[in-house]
């Protein structure tokens, strides 16, 4: 599973963000929107975060722990 989190290079919750992913003990990996013009233009990204998964949009906004259990551990 490839995990990966869209973000802005600025957006404040990216801690946050690692923090939950690391207490869920799932791996990711850190893309910036700033670099990724294409994957915003086809997803009609307009803010962040946004976390794909394989490839797909999955959350477009910032997950609890919770909504992260549930999604990876369900």
């Amino acid at each position: 599973m490839i995990v990966q989190l869209l973000v802005t290079q600025t957006d404040f919750c990216i801690l946050n963000l690692e923090c939950e992913f690391q207490t869920v003990g799932i791996d990711y990996h850190i893309d910036y929107i700033e670099d990724n013009p294409k994957l915003v233009s086809e997803n009609n990204i307009r803010h962040s975060p946004n976390i794909f998964i394989d490839g797909e949009l999955v959350f477009r906004h910032q997950p609890t722990t919770s909504e992260l259990q549930a999604y990876f551990c369900s």
